[in-house]
C-alpha cells in the first residue's frame, strides 16, 4: 500500500484505497456524510476498523439482541470487557470468551498465546483477578501435516502464555473435522474473581480528566487485525503475518498486577484493553460510552519503532497496552503506581466536552471524527438469510440406520477417534495446578476452581457440538447449551451463566446467515428453558475452508457455582459395588454422530431431538440429588453415546470395571447419541433415596474390581473387553496421529 503521508483524501477516493483497508463504497460514502468532508487516510484507516465486523458486530448486532441476557445473578451483561455474575458474599466472578482464528491460521503459535493474552487483558479491565483459563479448538483431520503443525503450535502458544501468567489452564474441548482444514478455530476464555466494589468499566467521563496510556510500546505488529479478522483468509500464509501481533506475557504478568493495584484508587474513572483496533476502538469506545470526546497527542505513545505514522500508531495491535482515564491533578499517583511495577505510563491526551474523536500528531490534527460515528453510529445490516438447501432433503432423509458387526471392535474403535480419544497429548503443555486451587483439571465434564479463602467453588466448562448445529442449526444451538448446562451439573455445581463465541462462515451467504439466525434461536430456547443468561461473547465470521464456510460453530463458554467444596462430583466411577443408572430416554439417533463418521464418513439426516422442558426437569432432578450428597459420580452422555461414556467411567481409577444388562436394539442402546441423558453412580446404601429422587433413572448394572467392561443386552453379552487395552487406546490415538 502507498506511504499514507503521501496519500491524499482526493486519491483514496478516485483509486478505491478505502476498498484494501476493508470498507465498502457504500460505507465510504456514509463516512463522508459523517464528516461532511472526504475522510484523510488515517481517517480512513480509523473507520475501517471501527465499523469491521470484529469490532462493531455490523451484520451480527440484530441477531445478538435476541438473547436473554439478565437474571437476578447478572450484575453486568455485554457490552463490557467481560460479563459480571454474583456468586454471594460480596463476590462476583467477570467472564468471556474470544476468538483468534485468522491470527492461529497463519502463526498458529503466536495467535493462540495473543488470544490468551487479549481475553485475560478483558477480564482483569474489568477489575477482577484471573484465576483461569479454558479454550475450545477446532482442526481439520489429523491425515493433514499441517493440520498436525496447526495443533502442536496452537497447544504450545496456547502454553507459552497462560503458563508464564501463572494462571491455570484448566480445561477445554478439542474437535476434528475436515471442514476446519484451513480454518482452525482457537476460542480462549478467562474467568475472573472479583469483589462487587471493585468493578471497573470501560468508561471516560469528566471533561478534562486525563487519558493514560499504559504498558508495551506501540510498534507496526498487528496492523490492521480486526479487518484481517473480518474477511476471508486467502493466499498464503506470509502474506497475512504482518496482520498477528506478537505476545509477551512477562509483561503482561506485570500489567496485571499493576492494574488490579490501581483499581483500589479513586483516582481511576475508566479502564479498557487495547484489543481490536487498538488506540483507535479503546479510547473511541471509552468516550462514546460516557457521552464525552476524547483529544490525543500521539507524540506521548511510546513508540518500538522509528517514524511511526498516525495511521500506524492508532491501527496498531501490539499487545499488553491498557488504556484509562484518570481524574485531571492526579495522573501521577496513577503513574508511579505502573512505574513500581515496571510497567510503562504516559499521559496522552484528555477528555473533551465535544463528541469528538481527535487525534493530534506532531503538530497536525491527524483524525477530528464524531465520535459517536465510531461506536454506536456504526452501520447495521440486515442480512438476507435462506434456508439451507441441504436442510430440508436432511429432514425428509430416512435415518442412518448403522450396522455394526463386532460391538466390542465398534467401542475401540471409537475411543481412538479424535474428538472422542483423550486430549491430554493437547493438555498436557498447560500447567492447570498453577495458584494452587484448582480441584479438577483438564480431562473431566467440566473443571473446577477453588475460591480462595473460601468453601465455595466455581465450574466451567466450553461445549458445542458443530455437526449438529450444521445439520439443524436450531436444535443444534438447544443442544450446545443444554450440553454445557449437563457438564456442570454433573460437576456439582448450579450454573449461572454463559459466554458464547458464534463462529461461521461468510454472513453476506443468506445460507450461513440463516445459520447464525436459527442457532441463535436455539440459543436463547435453551438459556430460557434453563434461566441461564448470556452475559459476554463474540463474533468471528468469514470462516471458510477451500471456499466452504466451516460448520456453524456457536462455542458455548458456561460457568457454575458450587456453594461447598463438598458437592464436587468426578465424572468416573468411585468404588466397586457402587450401582449405575442411566437417566434419560433412548431412542435411535445417528445424525450428526460419531458413529455415522465412522461408518459413513459425513454427516447427514437429522440432529437428535431435544425438549427442554426435560431437559430442564432432569437437571433440576440431578442436581439436588448431588447437592444431597446420595451421587458417587455423574457423567453426561455425548459422543460416541451410552457405550462410550461407559468405557470413561473406568478409565480412572483403572483397577475397576463394570457389568451392564441393557434392552433393546443393540447398536441404538450402545451408540445412539440421545439427549438430555446422564450416566450416574450411587452407593448402594443411597438407593432408594436416588430412585425416589431421579424420576427418569434406571439401574443398569453396577461397578466391579475386576478391571473389564462386560455390557449384556437382551440377556446376550455384547461387549467383554479389558480395561487396560480400551484406556490404552484412548490414550495413545493422539499421540499416534500426531506423529
Amino acid at each position: 500500500m502507498t506511504e499514507p503521508m503521501q496519500v491524499s483524501a482526493e486519491q483514496i477516493e478516485k483509486e478505491q484505497l478505502y476498498k484494501e483497508m476493508g470498507l465498502s463504497e457504500e460505507e465510504y460514502n456514509l463516512a463522508k456524510r459523517i464528516l461532511k468532508r472526504q475522510p484523510n487516510y488515517t481517517e480512513t484507516g480509523i473507520f475501517s476498523v471501527m465499523w469491521s465486523e470484529h469490532c462493531s458486530y455490523k451484520s451480527s448486532k440484530p441477531v445478538l439482541k435476541k438473547f436473554p441476557t439478565k437474571g437476578p445473578q447478572v450484575i453486568q451483561g455485554p457490552g463490557e470487557g467481560a460479563g459480571v455474575v454474583d456468586i454471594g458474599d460480596n463476590q462476583a466472578v467477570a467472564f468471556k470468551i474470544e476468538s483468534h482464528n485468522s491470527p492461529s491460521a497463519v502463526e498458529p503459535f503466536e495467535g493462540a498465546a495473543t488470544g490468551v493474552g487479549g481475553i485475560v487483558r478483558d477480564v482483569f479491565s474489568m477489575g477482577a483477578k484471573p484465576i483461569a483459563m479454558m479454550n475450545s479448538l477446532r482442526f481439520g483431520n489429523l491425515d493433514q501435516d499441517r493440520t498436525k503443525y496447526l495443533v502442536k503450535e496452537v497447544a504450545r502458544g496456547i502454553a507459552h502464555y497462560g503458563n508464564n501468567l501463572e494462571i491455570p489452564t484448566v480445561g477445554g474441548e478439542v474437535q476434528f473435522d475436515a471442514c476446519y482444514e484451513e480454518n482452525p478455530l482457537v476460542n480462549a476464555m478467562c474467568v475472573g474473581l472479583i469483589n462487587h466494589d471493585d468493578i471497573q468499566k470501560g468508561i471516560a467521563e469528566g471533561v478534562g480528566n486525563i487519558v493514560l496510556y499504559a504498558g508495551r510500546d506501540t510498534g507496526r505488529d498487528g496492523i490492521h487485525g480486526a479487518t484481517f479478522s473480518s474477511d476471508v483468509v486467502e493466499g498464503e500464509a506470509e502474506e497475512n503475518t504482518s496482520a498477528v501481533a506478537i505476545g509477551d506475557p512477562h509483561i503482561e504478568k506485570r500489567l496485571i498486577d499493576a492494574c488490579l493495584e490501581v483499581i483500589h484508587s479513586d483516582a481511576l474513572i475508566g479502564m479498557q484493553d487495547m484489543g481490536a483496533a487498538g488506540l483507535t476502538s479503546s479510547a473511541s469506545e471509552m468516550a462514546s460510552a460516557s457521552g464525552t470526546g476524547i483529544e490525543m497527542n500521539l507524540d506521548h505513545v511510546p513508540q518500538r519503532e522509528e517514524n511511526m505514522n498516525a495511521y500506524e500508531m492508532m491501527l496498531s495491535e501490539s499487545q499488553e497496552r491498557m488504556l484509562l482515564v484518570v481524574k485531571k491533578g492526579r495522573e501521577q499517583e496513577i503513574i508511579d503506581i505502573f512505574t513500581k511495577h515496571d510497567i510503562e505510563a504516559v499521559a496522552i491526551g484528555e477528555v473533551i466536552e465535544e463528541k469528538m474523536f481527535r487525534i493530534v500528531h506532531q503538530g497536525k490534527v491527524m483524525a477530528d471524527i464524531p465520535v459517536d460515528a465510531l461506536a454506536d453510529g456504526a452501520p447495521v445490516y440486515q442480512l438476507p438469510a435462506h434456508e439451507a438447501r441441504y436442510f430440508k432433503a436432511f429432514q425428509e432423509q430416512e435415518p442412518f440406520q448403522p450396522k455394526v458387526a463386532d460391538y466390542g471392535q465398534m467401542l475401540k474403535q471409537l475411543l481412538q477417534q479424535p474428538t472422542i480419544a483423550s486430549k491430554a497429548a493437547v493438555y498436557e503443555k498447560y500447567d492447570h495446578t498453577a495458584k494452587g486451587n484448582t480441584l479438577v483439571g483438564p480431562g473431566s465434564d467440566a473443571a473446577i476452581v477453588q475460591i480462595e479463602g473460601t468453601d465455595k467453588a466455581i465450574a466451567m466448562t466450553t461445549d458445542c457440538n458443530s455437526r449438529y448445529i450444521y445439520l439443524d442449526p436450531q436444535t443444534g444451538g438447544k443442544i450446545a447449551v443444554a450440553e454445557a448446562a449437563r457438564n456442570i451439573v454433573c460437576s456439582g455445581a448450579k450454573p449461572l451463566a454463559l459466554t458464547d463465541g458464534l463462529n461461521y462462515g461468510n454472513p453476506t451467504d443468506p445460507e450461513v446467515f440463516w445459520q447464525l439466525e436459527e442457532s441463535a434461536a436455539g440459543i436463547s430456547a435453551s438459556c430460557e428453558a434453563l434461566e441461564i443468561p448470556v452475559i459476554s461473547g463474540n463474533v468471528s465470521l468469514y470462516n471458510t475452508s477451500k471456499g466452504e464456510a466451516i460448520f456453524p460453530t456457536p462455542i458455548i463458554g458456561m460457568v457454575g457455582l458450587l456453594a461447598s467444596t463438598k458437592q464436587v462430583t468426578p465424572s468416573h466411577f468411585q468404588t466397586a459395588d457402587d450401582l449405575i443408572y442411566l437417566i434419560g430416554e433412548t431412542t435411535a439417533e445417528f445424525g450428526g454422530s460419531e458413529l455415522q463418521n465412522v461408518l459413513a464418513g459425513n454427516y447427514t439426516g437429522k440432529a437428535p431431538a431435544i425438549d427442554l422442558t426435560v431437559e430442564a426437569k432432569r437437571q433440576a432432578q440431578l442436581l439436588e440429588a448431588i447437592q444431597a450428597g446420595i451421587v458417587a459420580s455423574a457423567h453426561d452422555l455425548s459422543e460416541g453415546g451410552l457405550a462410550v461414556a461407559l468405557a470413561e467411567s473406568v478409565f480412572q481409577p483403572e483397577q475397576l470395571g463394570l457389568e451392564v444388562e441393557l434392552e433393546g436394539d443393540e447398536t441404538a442402546v450402545l451408540f445412539s447419541e440421545s439427549q438430555s441423558r446422564f450416566l450416574v453412580s450411587v452407593k448402594p446404601e443411597n438407593k432408594e433415596r436416588f430412585e425416589a429422587m431421579m424420576s427418569d433413572a434406571k439401574q443398569i448394572g453396577k461397578v466391579t474390581d475386576r478391571g473389564s467392561v462386560s455390557i449384556h443386552i437382551n440377556g446376550k453379552q455384547v461387549i467383554q473387553e479389558d480395561v487396560q487395552v480400551l484406556s490404552n487406546l484412548w490414550k495413545q490415538a493422539l499421540p499416534e496421529l500426531l506423529k
